[in-house]
């Protein structure tokens, strides 16, 4: 590996790591949303909401990523559904990640004292708007770490998606192993990306968590 190597294979391993970026904001995003919709069911006094969530949760943690990918991407395609390589991705890890973000979820909410629910409800909020305007946020302040590493969770994560042929940084590496029949050189490269990206990661959360503090 020399000068030359960087030159002529950096802009590969740059084009896999904004793939990577985008699978993993994408997948969070979602994660979030489904999550939270998952932890609420869970603590529904519906139980046949709860029940459903809690097989959700359940199932998604007890098998591997790598058979829900697979499971998505050959699923689609059996049920003559054609979806682009990333969005596949993206509802895969998305799944995934939110069966975790559920749990993250709804111990920040109940994390959150009851009293704060019993003063919204006694000023004439809705249960809905109270969860809305008074829980919510103060249960984002308590897991915002959790979430956190969630994100820089998922950003390694993905790279199991390269196995599929999608094009993200771990695809990338494999890529410039084949070229260049160095067997070790080109992983390091993707570590060192891999590892640059998490730490970013990280360094923001904790930024945004010390602001949260601040603004209490």
């Amino acid at each position: 590996m020399d000068l030359n190597f960087f030159e002529t294979y950096l802009p590969i391993y740059f084009q896999g790591a904004g793939y990577t970026i985008g699978l993993s904001i994408s997948s969070i995003v979602l994660g979030v949303i489904l999550g939270t919709g998952l932890a609420l069911m869970k603590m529904s006094p519906n139980k046949f909401l709860s029940k459903l969530s809690n097989g959700y949760i359940q199932i998604v943690r007890g098998t591997p990523l790598l058979v829900q990918l697979f499971i998505i991407y050959y699923g689609l395609y059996v049920i003559n559904i054609e979806l682009p390589d990333f969005l596949s991705g993206v509802i895969a890890v998305s799944l995934n990640s939110a069966a975790y973000i559920a749990e993250i979820i709804r111990s920040g909410i109940q994390a959150v004292d009851k009293g704060q629910m019993e003063a919204a409800r006694s000023i004439g909020m809705s249960k809905s708007m109270a969860m809305q305007k008074i829980i919510y946020p103060q249960a984002i302040k308590n897991i915002l770490p959790a979430l956190g590493n969630e994100f820089v969770t998922l950003i390694k994560e993905t790279s199991i998606v390269s196995v599929l042929g999608l094009r993200d940084l771990m695809f990338a590496a494999n890529t410039v192993r084949g070229a260049t029949f160095l067997p070790f050189g080109p992983l390091v490269v993707a570590a060192v990306m891999y590892f640059i990206m998490t730490s970013i990661v990280s360094k923001l959360v904790d930024i945004l968590e010390m602001r949260l503090k601040q603004s209490d």
